[in-house]
């Protein structure tokens, strides 16, 4: 996979934190940041792919039994 270098700048007491993390987590502070990025995209993907899936059923709509026609009223459903 080709890399390209970027340039971050974070506040010292927060990349002082990721440096010590990193370490616990026997990486590298660029390893976490890859990481991290690419669970972010893969949510992100999945969301998208969720949501067209579910926009997708609306538009299609449900067959409630009703076969596209309601014989009834509101007023006959609910006595007041």
């Amino acid at each position: 996979m080709e890399r390209q270098n970027i340039t971050l700048s974070l506040p010292k007491s927060l990349l002082k934190r990721v440096k010590h993390l990193a370490v616990e987590k026997n990486s590298s502070v660029s390893g976490l940041l890859t990481q991290f990025l690419a669970d972010l995209v893969e949510q992100e993907e999945v969301y998208q792919k969720a949501k067209n899936e579910h926009l997708a059923l609306l538009e299609e709509g449900f067959e409630l039994g009703t076969h596209g026609s309601i014989n009834w009223k509101r007023v006959d459903l609910h006595d007041r």
